[in-house]
């Protein structure tokens, strides 16, 4: 049987966006304090930093990944849920069994 497919609220694209805006301006923040937590460094090394190793490079871009990957997905899952219990309706794609 097949699933009913939405449209995504046009409602829920600007929240969207907002909530991404919000959400990596989070994750950068929560990066800079776990960084310095870890490290006891203000700043975090950079790919081009000549001064710093590969390990501390990769260490920092993994760290900093992680980090983006669950504040992103806890700010989608949430604005998500806010739109379904607002609206009645998932703001995603409903996938066709045949697909």
């Amino acid at each position: 049987m097949a699933k009913k497919k939405h449209k995504i609220p046009l409602a829920y694209q600007p929240v969207g966006f907002a909530l991404g805006w919000v959400g990596g301006t989070l994750a950068g923040l929560a990066f800079r304090a776990t960084w310095k937590a870890i490290r006891h460094e203000e700043e975090a090394p950079e790919a081009l930093d000549e001064d710093r190793r590969w390990g501390e490079i990769l260490v920092a871009a993994a760290v900093q990944g992680a980090i983006f990957a669950v504040v992103r997905s806890a700010v989608d899952r949430a604005g998500a849920t806010a739109v379904e219990r607002s609206l009645g309706v998932w703001p995603a794609k409903v996938r066709d069994d045949h697909d």
